[in-house]
C-alpha cells in the first residue's frame, strides 16, 4: 500500500480585496500614484495568475534525456541546470584552473543600515589574498548583498525533501513561483558557483549561537545538492505520490558537490563559535565535502566581551587571528592542489552506507 499523502494545512486562497492589500505593498511611494491606472491594469493581470496557480509561465518539452521528455519544464530551471551542468564539466577538466570560492555569511556592509563593513568581510579579503597569491582564482560571494542590493533574495526552503528525496530537484524547482510573486531568487547563480569551485570557505559571525540568517537561507536551499533529483520530468513536478513511488523503489541520494575541500572561519564577540563551527563542519562532511585539515576549522573570538563600537580596532590589533586565517587559506589551498592532482581523498571514500539517507 502507497504512503498517505497529508494534507489540510494550507491557507484559503486570498480574497480579491486582501489580494489588492498586498499586491500595493510595494507601491506606497507617492510617486506611483501617477501609474495609478497602470498599476490597476498590472494587478488583474497578477491576480489571475494567482488564481490559476501559474507558477511556471514560460515552459518548453523537456526533451531527450529526461524521464518524460513531453512534460514541461519551466525555462527558468532549464536554463539554470545547462548553466550548472557546464560547470560541473569545467570543474572536472585538469585544464581549469582551480578555484575556490569565498562565502562571507555576514549580513553588514557599509550600504546597509549599520553604515560599516563587517569584520568578516576584512576576513575574507585575507583569505582572498593568501588564495590569489598562490595561483587560484578566487569568487567571493556576499551574502550581504541580500539586504543591500534591489531585488536581491534567498527565498526559505520549501521542505520538499521531507515529502520524498526526489521531489526535491536538483537545482530547486521551487523558485521562481511566479504566482505567488516569489521572484528574484538569487540560488540559481549560487549553485552554480558552488558547482564551479574546487573549494569552499564559509567566513561568518555568530548571531545568536547560530549561522547569520542569509547563510542559513542559503545552507537550506543546498539540500537538493545531497540527494536531489535532476530530472523533475521524473516527478511530472511536484507530484509527491509519483516521488514517494520512486523514493521507495531506491534512491541514490546522489551528492552533487562532493570531492571539493573546505575550510570554515567562524568568530564572535560573546558565546556560541564553537557549536557554530562544529555544526557547518558537519554539514559539509555530510555533503561530501573534504576538510583541509585542523587549521581550516576555526573559531575565534574577536573583542571578547569589548564593545562592539570597538571591534574593528580590536581586529586590527589580533595579529593572531588575522594569520589564522590566512592559514585557513593555505591549507584549503594545499587541499584542492592535492585533491586535483588525485593525491588527496577522504579515507572513508567510496565505502558503501548501510543507510543511505
Amino acid at each position: 500500500m502507497p504512503p498517505t499523502i497529508r494534507k489540510g494545512q494550507a491557507p484559503d486562497t486570498l480574497q480579491r480585496a486582501e489580494f489588492h492589500e498586498r499586491f500595493m505593498q510595494p507601491f506606497q511611494d507617492p510617486a506611483f500614484k501617477a501609474e495609478a491606472e497602470a498599476l490597476a491594469r498590472i494587478e488583474v493581470v497578477a491576480w489571475e495568475a494567482y488564481q490559476d496557480g501559474r507558477k511556471a509561465p514560460v515552459t518548453r518539452k523537456a526533451g531527450p534525456g529526461y524521464a518524460d521528455p513531453d512534460y514541461d519544464l519551466s525555462v527558468d530551471w532549464l536554463e539554470a541546470k545547462a548553466r550548472i551542468d557546464a560547470a560541473q564539466a569545467a570543474w572536472g577538466d585538469p585544464q581549469t584552473r582551480s578555484r575556490v570560492l569565498l562565502v562571507n555569511g555576514s549580513p553588514r556592509n557599509d550600504g546597509t543600515c549599520p553604515g560599516e563593513v563587517s569584520k568578516t568581510w576584512r576576513l575574507a579579503g585575507l583569505a582572498r589574498e593568501v588564495l590569489e597569491g598562490s595561483g587560484i582564482e578566487t569568487d567571493l560571494l556576499d551574502l550581504s548583498l541580500v539586504t543591500s542590493e534591489y531585488g536581491r533574495q534567498i527565498h526559505p526552503c520549501k521542505g520538499c525533501v521531507s515529502t520524498a528525496m526526489p521531489l526535491c530537484h536538483w537545482p530547486c524547482s521551487c523558485y521562481p513561483n511566479h504566482s505567488l510573486r516569489q521572484t528574484g531568487d538569487w540560488m540559481n547563480e549560487i549553485y552554480e558557483r558552488w558547482v564551479a569551485a574546487h573549494g569552499v570557505i564559509l567566513l561568518t559571525p555568530t548571531h545568536w549561537y547560530q549561522a547569520t540568517s542569509p547563510l542559513k537561507l542559503m545552507i537550506d536551499r543546498l539540500v537538493c545538492a545531497d540527494g536531489g533529483n535532476p530530472d523533475p520530468s521524473s516527478t511530472h513536478g511536484k507530484k509527491p505520490a509519483e516521488a514517494k513511488a520512486i523514493e521507495l523503489e531506491g534512491w541514490g541520494y546522489p551528492k552533487h558537490l562532493d570531492g571539493r575541500a573546505y575550510g570554515v572561519v567562524v568568530h564572535g564577540d560573546v558565546a556560541g563559535i564553537e557549536s557554530l563551527r562544529r555544526n557547518l563542519c558537519d554539514w559539509l562532511d555530510w555533503m561530501g565535502l573534504v576538510d583541509a585539515g585542523m587549521q581550516s576549522r576555526l573559531d575565534r573570538y574577536i573583542g571578547y566581551y569589548e564593545p562592539y563600537a570597538t571591534s574593528h580596532d580590536d581586529l586590527d590589533e589580533d595579529a593572531g587571528v588575522q594569520e589564522e586565517v590566512r592559514n585557513v587559506a593555505r591549507a584549503v589551498a594545499r587541499a584542492v592542489g592535492e585533491l586535483r592532482a588525485g593525491k588527496l581523498q577522504s579515507p572513508d571514500r567510496g565505502l558503501k552506507r548501510p543507510r543511505a539517507k
